[in-house]
């Protein structure tokens, strides 16, 4: 076996993420890491000729689906499933042997896209053909505009919050240019770099009961200690003076830089969700329980195999309705906590008697 190639336990660290849906961890992940190694030591398999494997795989589940017959739906379920394990393994072996590109990253994202769809209508076709239901041709549809949904707002959230992320950064820096001081970071950046530390400030914030703890504020602490531990401490004190905040980035320095934590009021709001999220986390999964992949898993695995693919459906529809709801409300408080940390910064400028940078009123799809 080629020296590269480090042994199974470095390979999980450096393929599997901190995050991921509970259907990859639990049942994708235990397959698809291994395989990566094998692959990556035997053989010469580009991330992108998996992606292309992973298609394949998946017109061969949407014929069986086709069909109609439920032997025919156990059989497509299975051939999608190993689908979807390729498609895992494209990114993993991109991450383990440095062969990732911007190209394959668009051909991994249209190729899933094309499987839902080539999928989503020929599994509605066959039940329409064996049942004759009307009700068929529209879940083909709703299975199609949900799909596209789920990724169309989750990339909407993202560039808001890039936007909201650098627009604070620009003030932050105008306001310490002069001071010759380090830029600020934000908390969501700390506990996904240390996920640990994660843990324990979620836990310790749940039982300080800090819903009362006012959102938008700056931590303002300076400690001596290694990256994880500065994060908890930074997470469990948030004292509301933007002009003195800190956060740790090398092993024993001391070091001044602005903590943001955008998601503050949610955090103050749902402190039921700090332990949850804390028991998801140690076993590496995010608590957006049903995202496009358990949507995907329902639709198209086990539906057919309980071959109640109507019922299925609509239940993982109306759940994924759900969660993206409950992702857009956690945005709006975070654009809450966003507005309240500018005016803190306005307010500060004004105290201090120096005109505050503007902020463009930029949108999201800017």
């Amino acid at each position: 076996m080629p020296a590269e190639i480090p042994p199974l336990s470095e390979v999980r660290r450096i393929t599997q993420k901190k995050r991921d849906a509970w259907w990859t961890v639990l049942l994708v992940d235990p397959v698809a890491t291994p395989l990566v190694r094998l692959t990556a030591a035997r053989t010469r398999i580009t991330p992108n000729q998996i992606t292309w494997g992973a298609l394949l795989l998946g017109l061969g589940s949407a014929a069986c689906f086709a069909m109609g017959d439920w032997r025919w739906l156990v059989a497509g379920a299975v051939v999608y499933h190993l689908s979807f394990i390729l498609d895992c393994m494209d990114g993993k072996t991109a991450r383990l042997t440095g062969t990732g590109s911007v190209f394959g990253a668009w051909l991994d994202y249209i190729f899933d896209r094309v499987r839902v769809m080539f999928c989503a209508l020929a599994l509605m076709a066959g039940q329409y053909h064996r049942t004759d239901d009307i009700r068929y041709v529209w879940l083909a549809a709703a299975v199609i505009f949900l799909d596209g949904l789920r990724y169309i707002n989750s990339l909407e959230i993202f560039k808001t919050r890039h936007t909201m992320r650098k627009q604070l950064k620009s003030r932050i820096r105008a306001a310490r240019r002069a001071e010759n001081q380090v830029e600020l970071t934000f908390m969501e950046d700390l506990l996904r770099e240390n996920p640990e530390a994660d843990v324990e400030q979620d836990l310790r914030t749940a039982q300080e009961e800090t819903a009362g703890a006012q959102v938008g504020t700056l931590a303002a602490q300076t400690v001596t200690r290694t990256p994880a531990e500065g994060a908890t401490e930074h997470a469990a004190h948030a004292p509301a003076d933007p002009t003195a905040p800190t956060a740790p980035t090398e092993e024993g320095a001391r070091v001044r830089r602005p903590v943001i934590d955008l998601h503050q009021e949610f955090r103050s709001r749902f402190p039921w969700y700090l332990r949850m999220r804390s028991f998801l986390l140690r076993h590496r999964i995010r608590t957006h329980l049903v995202s496009g992949i358990e949507f995907q898993m329902g639709v198209f695995i086990v539906g057919p195999l309980l071959d109640q693919v109507l019922a299925v459906t609509v239940v993982s529809g109306a759940l994924l309705l759900v969660f993206e709801l409950a992702i857009v409300y956690k945005l709006l408080l975070s654009t809450r906590d966003f507005t309240r940390t500018i005016d803190a910064f306005d307010r500060e400028s004004a105290t201090a008697g120096t005109p505050a940078p503007a902020v463009a009123q930029t949108s999201a799809a800017a």
